[in-house]
């Protein structure tokens, strides 16, 4: 799984070469925002159930048309399949608080996303709405810390531009 860590040794492993004065930089910033990531990742997880519905819910709201007959959400099963897709999004960026690296989103939840949903007639429009609205809304101190919440933000706004 990728991560700053990963990335680091696998480049200069690449060249041949020791990591450089600049990729243990990144290596050392890492590692201090790690606290913040996983005080993100905890929160996350504690409220995961409740963000997700408030995010598909504020996404119905907003296109309302997606239940009418013929569209994306116009059955229960297919309503409850894009809140179980944002669920399976925001667990993502959990692992992606975890490990430090934008590597969960990438390998499991951005690679062919667009194409899947193309395929399948579904917009990503709604689930950038969602994720706008997930990210809009989080705020410090009642969600999390200000250093938490920059964390949780980062891989939110990561996520909105792969989908958009």
């Amino acid at each position: 799984m990728k991560s700053v860590v990963t990335t680091v040794v696998t480049a200069a492993d690449a060249a041949g070469r020791f990591p450089s004065q600049n990729d243990l930089e990144a290596v050392q910033g890492n590692i201090q925002r790690a606290a913040a990531r996983l005080e993100a990742a905890e929160k996350l997880a504690a409220g995961l159930d409740k963000v997700t519905r408030e995010a598909g819910d504020a996404c119905f709201n907003k296109y309302a048309y997606l239940k009418q007959p013929g569209e994306a959400g116009d059955s229960q099963v297919k309503v409850d399949k894009c809140y179980r897709d944002l669920g399976h999004y925001l667990r993502l960026i959990n692992y992606c608080l975890v490990v430090g690296g934008t590597g969960p989103l990438d390998e499991w939840g951005i690679a062919g996303a667009r194409e899947v949903y193309r395929s399948l007639g579904l917009p990503t429009g709604p689930y950038v709405e969602a994720l706008i609205y997930t990210r809009d809304r989080a705020c410090s101190p009642r969600d999390m810390s200000p250093q938490a919440l920059n964390e949780y933000k980062s891989y939110l706004d990561y996520l909105i531009n792969a989908l958009s």
